[in-house]
C-alpha cells in the first residue's frame, strides 16, 4: 500500500463514511475508491452486454457443459 498525504474535503469524507459505514479515514477513502472502481467495472460489463459483445448464455448446453455447435445442433 502507498502512503500519501492529501487534502480531503472533511464534509465529503464525513458523508462518505456515513454512506459506506466506515469509521476511519483510511477505511473511508479505500472503500470509496473500491466503490468507484466497482461501479465502473459494472457499467463496462453492462455496456458490453448492451452492445451484444458477450456470449449468448441463453441457449441449450450439452451435458459436458459446452454449447452445441452447428454440426451437433438438433434440426
Amino acid at each position: 500500500m502507498t502512503r500519501t498525504v492529501i487534502d480531503i474535503d472533511d464534509r465529503l469524507l464525513t458523508e462518505a463514511a456515513g454512506i459506506l459505514g466506515t469509521d476511519k479515514k483510511v477505511a473511508t477513502v479505500n472503500a470509496a475508491l473500491a466503490d468507484v472502481v466497482n461501479r465502473r467495472r459494472r457499467q463496462a460489463f453492462f455496456d458490453r452486454l448492451e452492445a451484444g459483445l458477450l456470449p449468448d448464455l441463453t441457449g441449450p448446453v450439452e451435458a459436458d457443459g459446452t454449447e452445441p455447435g452447428p454440426e451437433t445442433s438438433a434440426a
